[in-house]
């Protein structure tokens, strides 16, 4: 065995946040705050629970405040929250969020269209947020995405030089945490070895994410490439829920169980219930009100089927 993998590699859970936000069905606060507790309980120490952006942008996490006071919070889970701008982390503050969350794409064209603003503008803003928590005196970490990091569905190939200058910025900005988003689906497991080393010259592990989508298939390949590479922190969505709304019908963010069952399967340590995981993913479906990607809650673990008869075996 491969005694790199005996590294663990830690799961960050963003179907409250990431999952949920495009759903079209209305999901009750109630439900959310059990469904992250649900998550906390199966082992995961990473959750992003919402989201404090304006309800008119994404109305189904408008709830975000009721949420991250709601839940029964896990000893040594971090709670991170999206937040689009100061408004947005003076929100996440109140709310005690343990981490804020920014997004700026790597994609000028994409920036505008997500964002609404110039990847100029979007740097401005993240340094106000900077100097907001410094102010506060508040214990909550900083975290910035650089979306479309590994293809742009405007724009194509993305510079590698420009997504390296980028986390270099966020760092200099004083935004220790750094995620290199596969905003929809394009990442190749090549292309993410060699991006994932670049940023590790810069960023220590235990302060990069990686966020795959599955929209072509690729997602459990890329995630083997970036922890091959140096990479332990990866999102992942209950279920697969999620998409992209620039991918219309594709698959969302890579599934948490397939994720921690390929994990067990190599012998990877996530500290997660596996079975725990795949009970809370069965109940999805009727939270949701559709079937969801993810394929372990489907066909169970391995361990979990039934001895194969003899005549089988000698066929």
């Amino acid at each position: 065995m491969n005694h790199a993998y005996k590294e663990p590699l830690i799961v960050q859970e963003v179907a409250p946040r990431d999952g949920l936000q495009i759903e079209k069905e209305w999901v009750e606060t109630e439900d959310k705050i059990a469904l992250i507790d649900g998550l906390s309980a199966c082992g995961i120490t990473r959750i992003e629970a919402g989201s404090f952006v304006s309800p008119k942008a994404i109305p189904a996490l408008r709830d975000g405040d009721a949420v991250f006071n709601g839940i029964r919070r896990g000893k040594g889970v971090i709670y991170v929250a999206l937040v689009p701008n100061v408004k947005g982390a003076e929100r996440a503050l109140a709310a005690h969020a343990d981490e804020l969350n920014l997004v700026m794409s790597a994609s000028e064209t994409h920036n505008r269209a997500n964002m609404r603003m110039s990847c100029e503008s979007s740097l401005a803003g993240f340094g106000d947020v900077v100097r907001l928590v410094e102010r506060a005196g508040s214990a909550a970490s900083l975290n910035a995405t650089v979306a479309t990091a590994f293809g742009c569905p405007f724009e194509g190939r993305i510079d590698e030089n420009r997504v390296v200058s980028i986390a270099r910025t966020y760092r200099e900005m004083g935004i220790k945490g750094i995620t290199l988003a596969d905003t929809t689906g394009m990442a190749n497991p090549r292309q993410v070895a060699r991006l994932v080393a670049r940023v590790l010259d810069d960023v220590p592990a235990a302060d990069l994410t990686l966020h795959f989508h599955n929209t072509r298939g690729l997602g459990l390949a890329n995630v083997l490439a970036a922890y091959d590479a140096g990479a332990r922190r990866f999102d992942a969505a209950l279920g697969g829920l999620g998409g992209c709304p620039f991918a219309p019908g594709a698959s969302g963010n890579i599934c948490t169980e397939d994720l921690a069952n390929m994990c067990e399967e190599m012998g990877i340590p996530t500290g997660i219930d596996l079975q725990k995981l795949i009970a809370l993913s069965r109940t999805l479906p009727s939270l949701v009100g559709h079937d969801v990607p993810g394929q372990v809650a489907k066909a169970g673990r391995n361990c979990d089927l039934h001895p194969v008869p003899e005549y089988v075996r000698a066929i």
